[in-house]
């Protein structure tokens, strides 16, 4: 009895590898030391050394179950960049420049095909990301994923110096907030979406006249990159505080920025929402605060700055290809999140 008759081809993890070198190597920057295969990923951090204090900030997320729809479409080419964005946008919420990445991907039988592909995705978040997929895992678990189905985290580790750190204690009332569009969805909600999706039998193959494309390309969108336009912004203004708004959308994600004593005020009129809310809100019937308990709703990240520096911020993000304009205003007050229409 051998390794492959209990379900583990090791012949099929070394295609995997030989099929997504070409992606992983296309990420290397400057500091990376190690090869593909290294037991660990080793990243050189020599040209930080001129800061300060340089701290290192780390993040880990995953997909959840947006991972469904990629099984269903049989689409696994995006669902990286998901898995970066995740992991990278949170680390910039410190003000933090993403280094590396290390990905882990798990499934009940290696499709070499399929590995490349999502590692394709992987590779081109980072690279979008300006940092280094400098490793990972993939592991073959017979009998505990079904058939096609896999799982994927990730891991970044980006760096600040600490004085120079975002961390929201200088936020004061009278204080704007800036909202930076979001692609769509992003990787939040999921659970609720595939459950409309479910009640409604929506085809996700079947073109939708009210999103302009597919239900499946408007559901599948990959979750929108910020390193670029948070550096642009740090160079152009004083970024008091950044909000990544993920799963609990404003009402969960916001006072992770605020001080105590601190509220955001928040004027949804002035929000752009993508079409896909649109179809989401009047499919679920949900009323306006759960709906931004729950998703984005079109707003990706939140930064804070003062009111003198707006125009400078809102300019730096706009020439980063960014959609960015205020949505609200800093205020006294323990509430948290005040959602507001004027």
């Amino acid at each position: 009895m051998t390794y492959k008759d209990a379900g583990v081809d090791v012949h099929r993890g070394y295609e995997a590898v030989n099929q997504m070198k070409e992606h992983v190597k296309s990420t290397f920057t400057d500091g990376v030391l190690t090869d593909i295969g290294s037991f660990g990923g080793s990243y050189s951090i020599g040209k930080y050394m001129g800061m300060e204090e340089p701290v290192l900030v780390s993040g880990t997320d995953g997909v959840g179950t947006k991972l469904k729809l990629a099984f269903d479409m049989n689409k696994h080419d995006t669902i990286g960049i998901d898995c970066v964005a995740m992991c990278v946008n949170d680390i910039l919420c410190s003000g933090a420049i993403p280094l590396f990445f290390l990905d882990y991907i798990a499934t009940g039988q290696i499709t070499p095909e399929q590995i490349a592909d999502i590692v394709k995705g992987v590779a081109a978040g980072c690279k979008e990301s300006m940092c280094a997929l400098v490793g990972g895992e993939t592991a073959e678990m017979p009998g505990f994923y079904q058939a096609g189905e896999y799982d994927v985290a990730g891991f970044a580790v980006g760096i600040v110096d600490r004085a120079k750190m975002i961390d929201g204690r200088s936020i004061m009332p009278g204080d704007a907030i800036i909202g930076l569009a979001s692609s769509g969805v992003h990787s939040n909600g999921y659970s609720l979406v595939r459950k409309i999706i479910d009640t409604y039998n929506l085809d996700l193959n079947a073109y939708s006249e009210e999103l302009g494309e597919t239900y499946g390309e408007a559901f599948i969108k990959p979750t929108k990159l910020y390193v670029k336009a948070i550096m642009a912004a740090k160079e152009a203004g004083n970024i008091k505080g950044i909000a990544h708004i993920t799963g609990g959308g404003f009402i969960e994600n916001v006072p992770r920025m605020l001080p105590k004593g601190i509220t955001a005020k928040l004027n949804i009129n002035t929000i752009e929402e993508p079409k896909v809310y649109d179809v989401l809100r009047k499919l679920s019937g949900l009323e306006v605060h759960e709906l931004y308990n729950t998703f984005n709703m079109g707003v990706g990240m939140m930064l804070v700055v003062s009111q003198e520096e707006v125009a400078s911020v809102v300019k730096a993000l706009q020439e980063a290809g960014e959609q960015a304009a205020v949505i609200g205003e800093i205020v006294a007050g323990d509430e948290g999140v005040i959602l507001c229409q004027d």
